[in-house]
């Protein structure tokens, strides 16, 4: 029993939804998204309901794994065109700094050479000051990527903080060897 496959989508305000074999396009006021879902689920837009009914052909684990995962991904999808979604990346360290130049963001985060990153279509991404980076879209795991391949160039180390952080994430600091003695 899938108790997330089984809840309809409501479909919001602005947001068309339509189904033409296995796939299902989305599409709002932010933008477009399209999903080619597996063949062991069957997805129906019922217009009068303003809703979206996920269902699945048979109990194998696969489809039932399947089943909630498809209706999880199409709410993102019609949550995404309607509102988007966005996250928030802080860089802290001294001289550390983040710069857009053209379809690239420049990163300076204590290497050696400046590391530049293109910018996916479908995102923004913004730079409100030097240490700060703001990741906007409507796909929501195109935003997530991005900004975990962000982090992941400079992770927060352990004894100072210093690095790529998510903001308000908070890093648990070592004492460090000092704090043997």
């Amino acid at each position: 029993m899938s108790r997330i496959g089984n809840k309809p989508i409501p479909v919001l305000d602005g947001v068309k939804v339509s189904v033409s074999g296995r796939k299902v396009q989305v599409e709002g006021p932010k933008g477009k998204l399209e999903l080619e879902h597996r063949r062991e689920i069957s997805v129906k837009v019922d217009g009068e309901k303003k809703q979206v009914v996920v269902s699945r052909g048979d109990d194998e684990r696969q489809s039932r794994a399947l089943h909630g995962l498809t209706r999880a991904l199409l709410n993102n999808m019609i949550f995404g065109v309607k509102n988007g979604y966005e996250e928030k990346l802080e860089i802290i360290g001294v001289g550390y700094q983040a710069a857009l130049k053209g379809k690239a963001l420049n990163l300076r985060v204590g290497l050696a050479n400046e590391l530049v990153r293109p910018i996916p279509t479908g995102l923004t991404v913004t730079c409100p000051d030097a240490t700060h980076i703001v990741i906007q879209g409507c796909d929501k795991q195109l935003v997530g990527q991005f900004a975990a391949e962000l982090r992941s160039l400079r992770k927060p180390e352990p004894y100072k903080g210093k690095g790529v952080r998510y903001q308000g994430e908070q890093i648990k600091l070592k004492p460090g060897k000092a704090a043997t003695k």
